[in-house]
């Protein structure tokens, strides 16, 4: 959960690029803060995004975006604030600079999910014109468009890609436990039956199925783990209708249980491994790719870990790996359901110059550059031109499936309090999956911490 806005830790040192008509240079900090205040300069946009480790794929999007841009405003310098951190770190040392003046960014990368808890804590600004003038505003899915609108009408960033998420599955695993190539599930119950099959058949060496699942896998939990079962049940966490967050759902309680027949039958890791916040590493790097796990609930973009010049390149991962959609608990509804996500371009509120910011996330977001950015970071577009593209649509083995999944997928809640009940899912995740609660016990538990965040005249009983 973000931090309360009066209680903030000091910041990291951390590197700054300087790119001044499309050269970059390196800034230490001391220089940045040298010339922070009220002396800074109009013609200068810091640019505040997380960087990956040692990936540079922001840095060159950004970078090849400055030098376009340039040559259309050459005074204008632009500063990269790569913030090297952990998902939940960076959204706060975000909010750190973001709340002053001095140190504020004039563009951030948001991810979409902490989007309306900085907006209700004062950190952005609305972009409603520039929006309303953008070509390519009513390109962008409505569902996308929604995510990043305010209760009060207002939009707040503009998004960059989006997300979806199935199940992915090792064939040779499948293969060697006599389940079929082209296994669909249809309910919860055929995922934990193929789960039992391989654990029957492979023995020690083989995870039958991974779900992200406790406090330290973070959002990862909430929506690569809960969200993606309990939307497909009757129940959702937010009524949009009544406009209040949901407590003592039935689904909510069966998606508890569903995880807890998964570590009482022992079909995944241990829990020393899925409580840690790095496994996700290990299965990508190692555990898929020596077919030492046989399936896993996760997202589109897990294939850039495979692909030549990544970390660990597995060449053989589109002959080896399936990909179907997640079922609902019984069949029922629409047959299956996906999360769908996303990161988004946010001008804050003590940017030096919106309409200069606004311009940058212009050429950011041209037609050729989202394709580019697309394909370099196995990205799913949001956008009806960009997947017309004829090279977007091939660029991946995966990519038409998991585009094809975004017009009937659900986005979360994101709404001011959603980060703190988010951390709520994951606290009962944890206290079953640890056996240290029943599913009806860390439901009971979750409810009361809703009502306690949302506050009571802002929650309901299911069904009512």
């Amino acid at each position: 959960m973000p931090p309360s806005p009066h209680h903030r830790p000091a910041p990291d040192r951390r590197s700054f690029l300087r790119i001044s008509a499309g050269v970059a240079t390196l800034l230490p900090l001391t220089a940045l803060a040298g010339c922070s205040g009220g002396g800074r300069d109009p013609d200068t946009l810091r640019i505040a995004f997380q960087q990956f480790g040692s990936g540079t794929l922001m840095e060159q999007w950004i970078q090849r975006t400055a030098t376009e841009y340039s040559k259309e405003f050459p005074e204008r310098t632009i500063e990269l604030v790569p913030i090297v951190a952990a998902e939940n770190d960076y959204f706060t040392k975000n909010e750190l600079l973001m709340s002053s003046p001095r140190t504020s960014p004039d563009l951030v990368y948001e991810d979409t999910f902490i989007l309306m808890s900085d907006v209700g804590a004062g950190y952005l600004q609305p972009i409603d014109d520039f929006v309303k003038d953008w070509e390519h505003w009513e390109d962008v899915a409505e569902a996308s468009r929604e995510a990043v609108t305010a209760p009060d009408g207002h939009v707040y960033a503009v998004p960059t890609h989006t997300d979806t998420r199935g199940i992915w599955f090792h064939k040779g695993v499948f293969a060697d436990a006599g389940l079929p190539e082209d296994w669909a599930p249809t309910t919860w119950e055929e995922i934990l039956e193929a789960a039992r099959t391989i654990k029957e058949s492979a023995g020690e060496d083989v995870a039958p199925m991974f779900i992200f699942s406790g406090m330290p896998q973070g959002e990862k939990a909430s929506m690569q783990g809960f969200e993606m079962l309990l939307y497909g049940t009757e129940d959702r966490l937010y009524d949009d209708e009544a406009q209040k967050w949901v407590v003592g759902s039935q689904g909510f309680i069966d998606s508890l249980s569903f995880l807890r027949t998964v570590f009482e039958e022992d079909l995944t890791l241990s829990i020393g491994q899925c409580l840690d916040p790095n496994i996700g590493e290990s299965i990508y790097s190692s555990l898929l790719p020596e077919g030492r796990l046989g399936l896993i609930i996760d997202g589109s973009w897990i294939s850039q870990n495979w692909t030549e010049g990544a970390p660990s390149p597995w060449p053989e991962w589109e002959e080896t790996m399936g990909v179907v959609e997640m079922p609902t608990q019984d069949g029922g509804g629409e047959g299956t359901t996906t999360l769908a996500g996303g990161w988004s371009w946010t001008i804050p509120q003590y940017a030096t110059d919106p309409e200069a910011s606004g311009s940058f996330i212009e050429y950011l977001l041209t037609t050729e550059n989202s394709v580019q950015r697309a394909i370099d970071d196995n990205h799913i577009t949001v956008r009806a031109d960009v997947a017309e593209v004829e090279e977007y649509q091939t660029y991946s083995a995966t990519a038409a499936f998991f585009t094809g999944l975004l017009e009937s997928a659900h986005y979360r809640p994101a709404y001011a309090e959603y980060p703190e009940i988010s951390s709520a899912i994951q606290e009962a995740m944890e206290t079953v999956m640890t056996m240290s609660a029943s599913p009806e016990d860390a439901a009971a538990a979750y409810d009361r911490a809703v009502i306690d965040i949302a506050g009571q005249e802002n929650v309901q009983e299911a069904g009512s």
